[in-house]
């Protein structure tokens, strides 16, 4: 490579070669290194200094010093999370007798209160845009600073309570029918419509960000879904056209459904003693509201993604437009910190999806396939230290997603900060051993929130049943059928291996009994969390998203075949959770020191 590119590609944090899943050295090409590096712009000068607390710095927080510099002094580390047993939720699929064929806060406040659990884990819930197609996926948003109004419960608005006897009926019809499938389209427009009966036309004050988000919602309403196909005057937020709009009324309601989503956010965290983590994507949709008002902020041409590996043999482009490093670090991380506050506004935690991307993103230039991208690197001490930091002032626990491929140097990172690794009984394997055999649940990660699967992969029904290998098949996702049955019964085979070992496989199981079983043995975890889900507890086969697949398969659609009081009384669930709530009593504080071997 040219000598001269080598080098401000090294100045700029742009990778020219990798390593790959098998930690072999990858060549990146020149053309994509200097793609990458136009779409970075000219590089920005910052005045923020990120440091971690010690004897010489001031206390912990955000410090205007006289020469105009900040100083962001971060914690050394987190408090540790006391041990506890809970549920990893996919909202969307909860559903009771008075929700809107959907999931709904209130839907989420009776699980949490009635689940004695000491942690759940929800899906985010962060902001569409409103306009049709609703986007199903919550790792895109359209903005990951404000709430999703489809989750509002309507009818536990205090205006429902206020209106008279016909305008309450008006909206009670509106309700959709029950459907097999969730139909966000249709939820979207019931409540939509019963929202703007019930809206008192109320002009309140409202801070910067709010108004840019409520007009954005205001003109995708007029304009469409994609800022980047509106009228050329409305394409930034700051344009006289859109400063000067005519739609004063609309940025009002939007405005009050966001202050909507925050009592009823506010009102589930008081009224349970469990501790709620909400789930932070990757990065938002490129054509919502996010992209629209801090375009400035990130290279909105741009698709994170991931290179090529085992699995994605074409590398994998996730549509997400990354920070632009020094940009970012120019404001002082503030559009990051933001995002993180918003969420820990309404949480006990917070779970980073691809923690790895505070330390490096797969950059996919305009144009190019996935596997013509590079890693570009941020400065992952000030990243993960505003995280700590933010978790640190809102009392809050933090957990990573470090499944995948992912450097060590990450996860040794984030545990030296107190946070919380991911452990999934499918991946955790004694990689030094020959043939990489599972690895004993007793010798699992201490600092982890542990599961036996997750929502992109098999549940645990699914995973004895080979589901996820005949889905594939059928949707033609896989070359060799039978070779991917044959590897699906082998790692069940190997999972009741596991399972005699520790003395935990019934006698001629039933796949209940086997569900049931692979619960007891997440209970001899070491690990300071223990989760479950629903779908995992009740035997649901059909996982929440199967990667590669957009509209091939019902991705983020699934109900859950039970009620939320059918769910907690059934005795599948019961029987699943028993071991887990007598190896992690519930516990709602944080605490020092190491949790011990398995309970």
């Amino acid at each position: 490579m040219d000598p001269q590119l080598s080098a401000l590609a090294r100045a700029r944090g742009v990778a020219t070669w990798y390593e790959n899943a098998d930690r072999q050295r990858v060549e990146v090409a020149e053309d994509v290194v200097r793609a990458v590096l136009d779409e970075m712009g000219p590089p920005t000068p910052s005045t923020t200094q990120v440091v971690t607390e010690g004897p010489d710095t001031p206390p912990i927080g955000y410090h205007q010093l006289d020469d105009g510099q900040e100083l962001i002094v971060t914690p050394r580390r987190l408090p540790a999370v006391t041990p506890a047993w809970g549920w990893m939720l996919q909202l969307y699929a909860l559903h009771s007798k008075d929700s809107w064929g959907i999931g709904d806060y209130a839907d989420l406040r009776e699980f949490t209160r009635l689940s004695g659990a000491g942690v759940v884990l929800v899906n985010p819930v962060q902001a569409i845009t409103p306009a049709l197609p609703v986007r199903r996926s919550p790792y895109s948003p359209s903005s990951r600073r404000f709430a999703n109004p489809v989750y509002l419960r309507v009818t536990e608005t205090d205006e429902f309570t206020r209106v008279d006897a016909a305008t309450r009926e008006a909206v009670l019809a509106l309700a959709p029918p029950s459907t097999d499938l969730i139909d966000y389209d249709a939820v979207w427009t019931a409540k939509l419509a019963a929202l703007e009966l019930l809206w008192p036309g109320v002009h309140e004050p409202m801070p910067d960000d709010l108004r840019d988000f409520a007009t954005f919602c205001a003109i995708a309403e007029r304009h469409g879904g994609d800022w980047r196909e509106w009228p050329t005057p409305l394409r930034r937020p700051d344009t006289a056209a859109v400063v000067h709009t005519e739609l004063a009324d609309r940025i009002a309601f939007h405005a009050w459904l966001q202050r909507l989503c925050e009592q009823q956010l506010t009102d589930l965290r008081a009224r349970t003693d469990a501790r709620i983590v909400h789930d932070l994507p990757v990065g938002v949709d490129p054509s919502g509201a996010d992209a629209w008002a801090l375009q400035d902020v990130l290279a909105p041409r741009v698709r994170v993604g991931a290179p090529p590996d085992a699995f994605s043999q074409l590398g994998q482009d996730w549509n997400l437009p990354p920070w632009r490093p020094d940009r970012l670090a120019a404001t002082g991380y503030r559009p990051f910190r933001d995002v993180i506050r918003s969420v820990l506004r309404h949480a006990d935690g917070i779970r980073v999806d691809h923690i790895a991307g505070l330390f490096r993103l797969w950059w996919i230039p305009p144009g190019r396939p996935a596997n013509e991208g590079t890693y570009v690197y941020y400065d992952a001490d000030a990243m993960l230290g505003i995280l700590a930091l933010e978790a640190h002032l809102a009392g809050a626990m933090v957990v990573g997603e470090d499944l995948g491929t992912v450097p060590e140097a990450v996860t040794d990172a984030m545990h030296a900060r107190g946070v919380l690794s991911s452990s999934v009984l499918y991946f955790e394997r004694d990689y030094d051993a020959p043939g990489q055999p599972l690895l004993a649940p007793k010798d699992w990660p201490v600092e982890a929130m542990a599961s036996i699967s997750t929502h992109d992969l098999p549940t645990t029904a699914g995973f004895l049943r080979g589901e996820n290998v005949r889905v594939r098949a059928e949707l033609g996702l896989v070359v060799d059928a039978d070779g991917e049955y044959a590897r699906a019964a082998e790692a069940r085979d190997e999972m009741l291996v596991a399972l005699s070992e520790h003395g935990l496989l019934p006698p001629n199981p039933s796949d209940d009994e086997l569900v049931v079983a692979l619960h007891r043995l997440l209970a001899t975890s070491a690990s300071r969390l223990l989760l479950t889900s629903p779908q995992d507890a009740v035997g649901e086969l059909r996982q929440p998203n199967l990667p590669g697949t957009v509209d091939e398969y019902p991705n983020w659609r699934i109900p859950l075949p039970v009620s939320v009081e059918e769910l907690l009384a059934d005795p599948r669930v019961q029987a699943a959770t028993a071991a887990l709530r007598e190896a992690r009593p519930s516990g709602y504080h944080t605490v020092d020191g190491p949790v011990g071997g398995s309970a």
